[in-house]
């Protein structure tokens, strides 16, 4: 028609219809904009629920220390299907002070919904180098005070220790000679890992570890009794769904870098945690920072040898202001301020309390030592100077009023819960 002849009568906006979700062959229904974030939604609804129903499976065969540990247990077993995703692969160790206190038991309750768990009872570690790859197994070690409670047999295992501590971080990978022509080989040893056993484990894996102290039930303590042909099909089925839920957001997981309540290689550990925890959404973002600060702090006061050493900074800190801080002070002096104080061990180190020779081995990784100065009246001694002691305070116990200005780091990845 020509454009002459065309009618020009004015005619009400057009409104675009609300249509129903169509059927598109091959795709199923049309999704509107806000689909993806429904599905996120509805992804976190589901992770939280999951993570509610492996806590109550755990607890109902075990008694936890607390439920900060319970919470920790829960979310380390959920973050074994993501492993792939994560840069570092946190140790779970579950130790305690004697035999039955459940460790074995939550060690069955792990196997049976952790990702593909390998147990690493006689197992050398030339197969458990084989058996880690790009999607690596869960290693399992009960009974790990056997392999390293006393110095024999842990020289005896310091190659499985190897692997362990090298397994925490990815890119870490183990040389061996391989094949008929002996040539080197990198055997990847990423895997997160449980060990289950009496008393401490070495001090490498737990500063690797998330720790699970367990104690004896007391009486009126109940927990139900677990037997494999009745309760191992119910445990698989919430494995598999756990799966299910958290291997399509394993991009996600990767690109997190979730807000942490601690430092160094305490976030490195519990991260992965956080991570599961903020896929989840719901309460456990929060529960999993509550628990990963109280247990974290927890370890951090175990009177271990290094924390004497800690302890004995902050001694001698305190005895310096007690005598107004002078720049130098005698050794015979600093003993004696130090072994006044009724609630430090100092007067029971050793045999006969802390001595000029102990005091020095315990500073020396500090690099402090004491040093022939004059003191009034020109007479000379040995003793140590205050200005030695300023740097290792700094970093190892830092006044309260420079340590309590917030330290979490912020979070630099995309957060699935605005």
């Amino acid at each position: 028609m020509d454009e002459s002849t065309t009618s020009h009568t004015p005619t009400a906006p057009a409104v675009t219809p609300s249509w129903p979700p169509v059927a598109i062959p091959g795709q199923g229904l049309a999704s509107d904009p806000s689909s993806s974030e429904r599905d996120r939604t509805d992804s976190s609804n589901e992770g939280a629920g999951l993570l509610d129903e492996l806590r109550a499976a755990i607890a109902r065969y075990v008694i936890l220390p607390s439920g900060e540990a319970l919470t920790a247990v829960t979310l380390w077993v959920a973050a074994t299907h993501i492993q792939p995703a994560l840069q570092h692969a946190p140790r779970l160790a579950v130790v305690g002070p004697a035999k039955r206190c459940g460790k074995s038991r939550l060690l069955d309750v792990i196997t049976e919904t952790a990702h593909d768990p390998l147990i690493t009872v006689n197992t050398s570690p030339a197969v458990v180098f084989r058996a880690i790859g790009d999607d690596p197994p869960t290693l399992l070690v009960d009974e790990a005070d056997t392999i390293f409670g006393s110095i024999k047999a842990a020289e005896k295992n310091e190659e499985l220790r190897g692997l362990l501590n090298a397994g925490h971080q990815r890119n870490r990978p183990a040389l061996r000679i391989s094949g008929p022509e002996h040539k080197a080989r990198k055997f990847p040893t990423f895997a997160m890992a449980a060990l289950a056993g009496i008393g401490a484990l070495p001090d490498t894996v737990m500063d690797r570890a998330v720790v699970i102290r367990m104690q004896r039930r007391k009486d009126g303590e109940r927990v139900e009794q677990f037997r494999s042909r009745r309760d191992i099909p119910a445990l698989h089925a919430l494995r598999d769904r756990l799966e299910a839920w958290l291997r399509p957001l394993m991009d996600t997981a990767e690109d997190l870098v979730p807000r942490m309540p601690v430092q160094d290689r305490a976030a490195d550990t519990w991260e992965p945690l956080v991570i599961v925890a903020e896929l989840a959404g719901g309460t456990w973002p929060e529960d999993a920072r509550a628990a990963c600060a109280a247990m974290c702090a927890a370890e951090a006061d175990k009177d271990d040898k290094s924390n004497l050493k800690t302890r004995l900074l902050q001694d001698i800190r305190r005895a310096f202001a007690r005598c107004g801080d002078p720049d130098i002070m005698r050794t015979r002096d600093l003993l004696e301020e130090l072994l006044k104080d009724q609630e430090a061990p100092w007067a029971e180190y050793g045999t006969t309390g802390l001595s000029p020779r102990h005091l020095g081995l315990l500073l020396k990784d500090f690099d402090i030592k004491a040093a022939t100065l004059r003191f009034e009246g020109g007479r000379q001694a040995k003793g140590f100077a205050r200005l030695r002691f300023t740097d290792a305070w700094a970093r190892y116990c830092p006044e309260e009023s420079a340590s309590g200005n917030g330290d979490e780091s912020a979070p630099t990845g995309p957060d699935p819960h605005p």
